[in-house]
């Protein structure tokens, strides 16, 4: 089973289809009639197919188990096919696209069962996806393409070569998955002047992520230093942070992670553990890159 700890809970939605055609006209009018010998096809097939749903991961061994907030099931007759279509929804961290499929496939085995007593020439056809939406692929914005990063290391034992760094490094990887170029690198203690000298020189990049010194140790200045400079804060991006991490760690709380923006080039300061570190990037990224194109003047979708 894939490990989804690290994504975040959005809206999923899918919406599966699948086809069963008869063979006689005489059929289509039972169903109408509700003829069939077995009871209503609709009715029976629809309460198997909300059974389905809910039971796929107890089928498919890949498949999380995770809440089923919304199943619709409807159906449509065209000559002598039964349109059957399957939307499911969830705030989870995965997709619901198997489990509507698998919805899909459990009403049209249920429609087969009922009425092949009544027709020897029923088929199944075409079950397949027809629309997904939620989670990273309806977040990215294009990602970062065309987009710049500074990432600086506030930590007076790194800068002093008695300690390697991991958390800067793990920024820059996750950057690198979003497809922005990081511009610089650097390390330094956390002192306030040098971090309102980098944020100087690097504001012609699009983001500049510092990360240490967001901590309450009497060293922890760059949210301090950051303050006096950012001109417009941004708490829905710090929220997500601590957020993100206080599902992971009850001491994320003490993190004084800083967002806002200087002009048009985005601030934020991240904690300092490699974890620590990872986990903020993981929690804003690659969604956090819209803020680029509000900042243009595009509305939300």
């Amino acid at each position: 089973m894939v490990d989804i700890t690290n994504k975040i809970s959005t809206l999923r939605v899918a919406k599966a289809q699948a086809t069963v055609s008869v063979s006689k006209q005489e059929t289509i009018d039972a169903i109408i009639n509700k003829e069939v010998p077995k009871g209503d096809v609709f009715a029976s097939s629809k309460t198997t197919g909300l059974l389905g749903v809910k039971k796929t991961a107890e089928l498919l061994p890949d498949c999380h188990p995770m809440p089923i907030e919304y199943c619709g099931i409807d159906f449509e007759i065209n000559d002598l096919d039964i349109t059957i279509t399957v939307k499911v929804k969830t705030i989870y961290k995965t997709g619901v696209e198997v489990e509507a499929m698998h919805g899909a496939s459990i009403v049209a085995l249920n429609v087969y069962d009922m009425l092949k007593p009544i027709d020897k020439g029923i088929e199944i056809n075409n079950i397949k996806l027809l629309s997904k939406r939620g989670g990273k692929s309806s977040f990215t914005d294009d990602e970062g393409n065309g987009f710049t990063a500074c990432v600086v290391v506030c930590s007076d034992s790194i800068s002093a070569g008695s300690k390697e760094d991991k958390a800067g490094k793990a920024i820059i990887e996750k950057l690198k998955t979003c497809n922005v170029e990081i511009a610089n690198y650097q390390i330094i203690p956390d002192e306030k002047s040098e971090i309102k000298s980098i944020v100087e020189g690097n504001l012609s990049a699009d983001l500049i992520i510092f990360t240490g010194g967001t901590g309450l140790s009497e060293r922890d200045n760059t949210p301090e230093a950051l303050e006096r400079l950012i001109e417009r804060k941004i708490p829905g991006i710090e929220e997500a942070i601590r957020n993100y991490g206080q599902n992971r760690t009850p001491y994320s709380m003490l993190s004084r992670s800083v967002a806002g923006t200087i002009g048009d080039t985005l601030v934020l300061a991240l904690p300092g553990s490699t974890n620590g570190a990872r986990e903020s990037m993981d929690a804003i990224f690659p969604a956090v890159l819209h803020v680029f194109k509000v900042l243009k003047g595009h509305r939300h979708n």
